[in-house]
């Protein structure tokens, strides 16, 4: 079962806002004001450190600062993760077997692989006036293991950016019960993208999507203005799935 993702900025159902004081209103001065002064900076020294080893063992930092890197395993064959099961069988066959790309990393701090495969070109009606064309999809897949700093502040910052590549960024939403965090990208330049980072690993799978005319090469003006665009939020569900099966995947090689 898949969880409904959130638009980032909206209040979740199970969001709150707590506020801790340590004023007591029925308090008397003096003494028992000085204890119960006492009292709040010691419960609010064991706050801060049950805030502190959350964070260090619920998201995967160890004492030494350095991510853990919960099992994953990124190395120059790690694409065969790529396995796309649930796209798969939606969008038809890969054509190929997945390809590395050349602007892999092998560095003591940072592993990283960046992977990508197409699937079948498929005849569609590309516009109104009952014009026919083509629709292509691709899917890439960059998969990085952080071994000495906390990818997570980078993570954040770069999924929440309003563009990419020069693409403007016009939806991005939480993805619940995924990693440690995980963010829906929607581009205007017919991308989906799905981030996802757990521990010391950060994983992007993005699912692209473009129609064309087979005189689009030859036609000075560009494709036609009524030619419709793949709706890739169609398929999220399937996008998720197989991050999903990705992230298993490295971590089982």
């Amino acid at each position: 079962m898949i969880s409904e993702p959130e638009l980032v900025g909206e209040d979740g159902p199970g969001s709150s806002r707590d506020v801790v004081s340590g004023f007591d209103p029925e308090q008397g001065a003096g003494g028992g004001r000085r204890r119960s002064g006492a009292v709040w900076a010691v419960a609010g020294a064991l706050v801060a450190s049950a805030v502190w080893a959350s964070a260090v063992f619920g998201y995967g930092i160890g004492r030494d600062g350095k991510p853990d890197p919960r099992g994953y395993r990124v190395e120059s064959d790690s694409c065969t993760a790529m396995r796309l099961p649930a796209l798969t069988k939606v969008l038809g066959e890969q054509v190929s077997e997945p390809a590395t790309e050349l602007d892999g990393i092998e560095h003591p701090a940072l592993h990283r692989i960046r992977c990508t495969v197409a699937f079948q070109t498929r005849d569609t009606p590309v516009g109104e006036n009952g014009t026919r064309g083509s629709v292509e999809f691709g899917v890439s897949l960059t998969a990085e293991l952080h071994k000495e700093t906390d990818p997570r502040p980078e993570f954040e910052a770069s999924s929440t950016l309003t563009e990419i590549d020069g693409s403007v960024v016009e939806r991005v939403e939480r993805v619940p019960d995924l990693g440690d965090q995980a963010y829906l990208l929607t581009l205007e330049a017919g991308v989906l993208r799905l981030n996802v980072v757990e521990g010391g690993a950060v994983v992007r799978l993005a699912l692209t999507g473009w129609t064309f005319t087979e005189d689009d090469s030859d036609d000075e003006n560009g494709p036609p203005d009524d030619m419709a665009e793949p709706d890739l939020l169609a398929y999220r569900a399937e996008l998720i799935n197989d991050m999903r099966e990705v992230m298993k995947a490295l971590k089982a090689g």
